[in-house]
């Protein structure tokens, strides 16, 4: 890919994601992420739902990597970038939240998605070319 793609949403910190501590529980990272990936998708005009009912294919993630670096509170503003880093043989990306008030990183992480047939549940070891062309910035799908 020539350019990364990449996109950023803005979120707060709701109560019901926090422990007693008020800070974010480790896990609700991955919902942040995936905001951010559905998002990224929307914008690149891919519509994994509606490419699987048309193709067949579904897109698991595969693997997802957090580094908790400084923790989210309670009512704190972040933003959630995600960045296309490889759309060939499998869909990668990274991830970085940073506190709006003062540019602090909090975490950063990755995931991976394969390309799966289904009923079949078979893998296939490339991602479909209308899938790295709109995820490469190169056009939409529709």
């Amino acid at each position: 890919m020539a350019q990364s793609v990449s996109t950023s949403v803005t979120l707060k910190v709701p109560y019901y994601d926090v422990d007693l501590m008020q800070i974010v529980w480790h896990g609700n990272y991955l919902k942040y992420f995936e905001v951010a990936r559905q998002t990224l998708f929307r914008e690149c005009g891919v519509d994994l739902r509606h490419y699987m009912k048309d193709t067949r294919y579904v897109f698991p993630v595969v693997r997802s990597t957090i580094k908790h670096i400084w923790p989210l509170r309670f009512d704190d503003e972040f933003i959630c970038t995600a960045v296309v880093k490889e759309a060939r043989v499998k869909i990668v990306l990274d991830f970085e939240i940073k506190l709006m008030s003062n540019g602090k990183v909090c975490a950063r992480g990755r995931s991976e998605q394969v390309a799966v047939l289904i009923p079949e549940m078979e893998m296939v070891f490339q991602i479909p070319e209308e899938i790295q062309k709109a995820l490469s910035g190169d056009k939409q799908m529709r």
